[in-house]
């Protein structure tokens, strides 16, 4: 395994920032803003957003949907060799999809210390019982991609509160 804290390289940002792209697109859809991609050799397999809400589809996080675009290309369900870039660190269900792939490395932006299933709730690629072992490493541009996320729920809680305050007024369409 990788530490979490290893410095990313030029190749990693850009990566990164691919990642932070498709995070944006997810936020443009009042989805949560998560974005991966899927590199191997400089090439991208597959890449995806956050789309539980507009599909419908509670397994549609960003990771599953790259996972799934990067399969199909590949046309195979294994990705040995391959990197996933991620803006926000995977949950539990993700990395076991990324074990389960053979994804060989991923890289993601912020930690989710709620959620994170790779350093903050639990190790999960550091499980002895796995039988894939899966690098990893952190803060790739942390900041940048926690700034997507802080933002997007900021607006989602300015929001609220407008909706609030106009049902309290009895206007709750805004109108004057």
């Amino acid at each position: 395994m990788t530490d979490s804290l290893t410095h990313s390289s030029a190749a990693d940002e850009h990566w990164m920032r691919r990642a932070l792209q498709l995070a944006r697109s997810a936020a443009d859809i009042h989805e949560v803003p998560v974005g991966a991609v899927i590199v191997r050799d400089g090439v991208v397999l597959g890449e995806g957003f956050n789309q539980p809400i507009s599909g419908c589809d509670p397994t549609a996080h960003a990771e599953i949907v790259a996972l799934r675009a990067a399969c199909s290309r590949e046309k195979n369900y294994r990705l040995p060799g391959a990197t996933l870039y991620v803006t926000i660190e995977p949950c539990a269900m993700c990395a076991g999809a990324i074990v389960h792939a053979r994804i060989a490395r991923v890289v993601f932006g912020a930690v989710e210390p709620k959620a994170g299933a790779v350093v903050s709730t639990q190790r999960f690629f550091e499980q002895p019982q796995l039988n894939h072992a899966v690098q990893f490493q952190g803060d790739c541009l942390a900041g940048e991609c926690s700034e997507v996320i802080s933002a997007f729920f900021k607006t989602r809680r300015d929001q609220q509160k407008a909706l609030k305050a106009r049902l309290q007024a009895g206007n709750p369409d805004g109108d004057e």
